[in-house]
């Protein structure tokens, strides 16, 4: 089960889809907070605990990734967190609507933990966000995995 100290950090570049995301997880019962950044320098920075996220609590993190974002992309981000000694038990959560199945296994030689094609239409992505939800609410995370 999900603790209550994790934290999800959703990268999303667009705000309608974060705010998507962000409401069907509480609605699936996700209680967690859920910190949204719009790019994949900002996801590293909340990570490392740099930048406008330097005075932030050391607590568990599961990262939930877009793909195709601005500045850093969300397979950068993956790759970095990955080879990183003390932040690769992070759990990581491809969140995209990259469906080729080269981006899909490049992310997992990378170490994704799990990989989730957004649905183009609108009750069907609803929908995969609810599935997700319910899974959070039942995966568990290894006490490392936090910075």
């Amino acid at each position: 089960m999900i603790t209550d100290s994790l934290v999800i950090v959703l990268a999303e570049d667009d705000p309608g889809h974060a705010q998507l995301v962000q409401r069907n997880l509480q609605r699936a019962g996700i209680a967690n907070e859920i910190v949204h950044v719009s790019d994949g320098q900002e996801a590293l920075d909340y990570v490392h605990r740099q930048g406008s996220y330097q005075q932030r609590l050391a607590k568990p993190i599961l990262l939930l990734l877009d793909i195709n974002m601005p500045r850093v992309d969300g397979v950068e981000v993956l790759r970095q967190v990955k080879q990183h000694e003390l932040l690769a038990k992070i759990p990581i959560i491809m969140l995209t609507t990259t469906d080729d199945p080269r981006e899909i296994d490049r992310c997992y030689e990378l170490g994704c933990n799990v990989y989730i094609t957004k649905p183009v239409e609108y009750e069907a992505l609803v929908e995969a966000i609810r599935r997700l939800g319910l899974l959070l609410q039942i995966v568990k995370l290894p006490a490392e995995a936090q910075k």
